[in-house]
């Protein structure tokens, strides 16, 4: 009855072969087929770089890497603190972290097994113990400083002095090793990093006290040189916060990956990290625990929870022979899970890489950034020895007043706010996303996405779930119905389907209908009280076309019945093309369906301008006119049919149970059913090229009226250094207006 009642409106592309009573059992096993999405042939190696802060770090990493034989690309996510290699098979990653010891910087492999939020958790308790440290040594050695500022002179003075060096140079030597270790090893590679001007500050400070006491002279700077150090770290901690409270789209997902599991041996449950879970071993998953490996249920049944991966609400029944993914939560009882891969080749860790890489990916405004940082770095060098010879000079002689002004300088105009201009804003925008919904695949995404004036959306399966309803059930007499349900049931197509449910949920029991068969092409017919009786083409029952989606019902009795049916609207899809409406964009509605069906659901969503009938190579045209016209489309599809259409697109967006053709051409793929996230998309991509202009705004401020005041005399060390971590802060927090 396949072709019997295969309406011209019905695209093959929608799921309507799986048709489920939650609409997360549709959506959630793309989970595993996003992840399959541009695969690369070569390896992709992810290496942590602790020591990297600033837009210097990033040419500097990158230069290397691209030096580096079998190397294909590599990309420094400052906000992350992290580098994706693309490389050859042969290239492994304990090489790469030997060419990055080499120009001064520590890497460490990135194990699937680990959470990467376990090493900023360590990052963090490091920072703040120094940071605690600092500050109860500044204030011990400020109280000690009070008596020297009231007037204390001679012995006392020393006295004083001696005990202040005392507490404040074991706690410079501790409190500062963030700094000194990073000059170090720059410096151990023929590199001055942006620590090593702060590392000069503290210890010129640190150093002058030292020989102001051993010679009993007036001034000691070693509350300096503590309060110093004290805000330096405070700097780099808040910075350190807000970072990790601008969470991406990459951590949100590493977030929910399992460090271990429980694997079955010989009945016995043994716990063994993941790294060393094969594929064929069997997993026990308790109730409230997380998937730690995508496998096959064996054994058991329960509910899984797969908001956190599809942004749907209800739960998913999985039993025997149920896929599942790593990251779902297992709800209700134990499961017995097969494996079938896990640690980095999950679907939930290769979704995790796809999206790390697509945050790092160079934009027009990060090559502007890493631009501006090339010429920038060396210029604050020159300007820092320039002020240095010129004070002396003017002074002169005095070295104390132009070391200061010298490291002052250094302090002041290090690029940390230039550097996370960009990054800041690209991780935290699509770290939002992805809590609506959306998972970004390429990089330039949000900046395309942001300069977009028209909309161009498929019908079946985009706006709708390619799922029929019956839409005049109540208009057909009781009798007609039942007579119509039993035939219904007597065939798997989805209209059938739809109106044996129909009735079904409507309390109406099938009447009985004998020598049920199915017509090839035609429909369903039978016998009812020794009349026969068929549902199916309207010229095969004698009916008169409805006009739109319809199957027919015919009892002997007059004219046949038309059941119509309209296509079920995709959950959001009102809210966003309102959404999208009032940002000022034009939408356009083209379907290969028939013009009654399009034209229903034009009208239904307020769209004015929509074509119907519309062949693969015509939705294409359309979008490559538009092109022309000037315009920038956002084409949403999920048919093999859009695939032409969604490539041409200047960025596309897909659903999750889009065919696999159709999610590769894409740039953004909507995990869950809800649409509304489309039109949020929209703004914060919007919001995000502000942010990051008011960045870039907030970085040359700074620098304009910062570097004239270090260079006249009017910023002390411990001045820059407040000022050089509040410009680095207010990027960040900037980057978290996003909403």
């Amino acid at each position: 009855m396949t072709a019997a009642l295969e309406p011209e409106g019905f695209a093959p592309n929608g799921p309507t072969a799986s048709l489920s009573a939650c609409p997360a059992c549709v959506a959630a096993p793309s989970a595993e087929r996003i992840a399959q999405l541009s695969q690369p042939e070569h390896a992709r190696i992810m290496l942590s770089l602790p020591a990297a802060h600033c837009a210097a770090c990033i040419s500097t990493v990158e230069t290397a890497l691209a030096e580096t034989p079998g190397v294909q690309s590599s990309r420094v996510n400052l906000t992350l603190k992290r580098v994706s290699v693309d490389a050859d098979a042969a290239v492994t990653a304990d090489q790469l972290i030997r060419v990055l010891a080499g120009v001064g910087y520590e890497a460490h492999e990135l194990d699937a097994g680990l959470l990467s939020a376990t090493e900023t958790d360590k990052q963090g308790r490091d920072l703040l113990m120094r940071l605690g440290v600092a500050f109860f040594s500044m204030m011990n050695v400020m109280l000690l400083s009070v008596a020297v500022w009231s007037g204390a002179d001679g012995v006392t003075r020393d006295l004083f002095h001696w005990i202040s060096g005392a507490i404040a140079i074991p706690t410079v030597v501790f409190s500062g090793q963030p700094f000194f270790r990073s000059a170090w090893a720059g410096l151990k590679v023929g590199r001055v990093v942006m620590d090593f001007p702060i590392s000069l500050a503290l210890v010129l400070a640190t150093g002058i006290s030292i020989f102001e006491t051993w010679h009993s002279g007036h001034h000691a700077y070693f509350d300096a040189a503590v309060m110093l150090c004290f805000f330096l770290l405070l700097g780099r901690y808040l910075d350190h916060r807000t970072r990790a409270v601008a969470r991406s789209a990459a951590e949100e997902l590493a977030a929910l990956e399992v460090p271990r599991a429980v694997v079955l041996l010989d009945e016995a449950e043994v716990t063994r990290p993941i790294s060393e879970v094969a594929v064929g071993d069997l997993v026990r998953v308790r109730p409230g625990g997380r998937m730690p490996v995508d496998g096959v249920v064996i054994e058991g049944s329960s509910e899984v929870d797969r908001s956190l991966l599809t942004g749907e609400s209800l739960p998913v029944f999985a039993g025997p022979d149920t896929i599942v993914s790593a990251g779902e939560v297992n709800l209700t009882g134990p499961l017995t899970l097969r494996v079938t891969a896990a640690g980095k080749d999950s679907s939930l860790h290769r979704m995790a890489d796809l999206v790390a890489v697509a945050e790092s990916a160079k934009t027009k405004y990060t090559t502007l950034a890493e631009r501006a940082a090339s010429w920038y770095s060396p210029l604050v060098h020159i300007l820092s020895f320039g002020a240095f010879v010129f004070w002396m000079w003017k002074t002169g002689g005095d070295l104390r007043f132009a070391v200061n002004i010298s490291a002052a300088t250094l302090i002041i105009t290090c690029p940390c706010a230039l550097g996370l201009a960009v990054p800041a804003v690209v991780t935290t925008a699509s770290g939002r996303l992805f809590r609506k919904g959306l998972l970004i695949k390429h990089g330039t995404a949000l900046e395309r996405l942001a300069e977009v004036d028209s909309v161009v959306f498929d019908k079946t399966g985009t706006l709708t779930m390619g799922a029929p309803e019956v839409t005049n059930l109540a208009d057909h007499p009781r009798a007609a119905v039942e007579v119509a349900a039993a035939l219904a049931s007597a065939s798997s197509h989805p209209l059938a389907t739809a109106l044996a449910d129909a009735a079904r949920a409507a309390g109406i029991h099938p009447a009985r209908v004998e020598e049920l068969h199915e017509v090839p092409g035609y429909g369903v017919e039978g016998l009812w009280k020794g009349q026969k009786v068929r549902l199916g083409r309207a010229s095969w029952c004698n009916g008169d076309e409805a006009g739109m989606t319809a199957t027919y019902l015919c009892t002997g009795e007059g004219r046949a019945r038309a059941f119509t049916f309209i296509d079920r609207l995709r959950p959001g899809a009102e809210a966003a093309i309102a959404e999208l409406t009032s940002q000022g964009k034009s939408i356009r509605l083209i379907s290969g369906d028939t013009e009654g069906a399009v034209a229903a659901l034009a009208q239904r969503l307020g769209i004015t301008d929509w074509t119907s009938g519309a062949l693969p190579a015509e939705k294409a045209a359309l979008v490559r006119d538009l092109t022309l016209q000037g315009r920038r489309v956002l084409m949403v599809g999920d048919g093999l049919n859009d695939t032409a259409a969604l490539a041409a697109a200047h960025v596309s967006i897909s659903p999750a149970t889009a065919l696999d053709a159709a999610r590769t051409a894409s740039d953004i793929v909507l995990l869950g059913q809800d649409m509304a996230a489309i039109g949020d998309a929209a703004r914060i991509a919007k919001q995000t090229t502000k942010r990051i202009v008011e960045n870039f705004g907030i970085s040359a401020a700074y620098n304009v009226v910062a570097v004239p005041l270090a260079l006249v005399g009017l910023a002390t060390p411990l001045a820059a250094a407040l000022a050089m971590s509040l410009s680095s802060i207010t990027v960040s927090l900037n980057a978290l207006r996003l909403k």
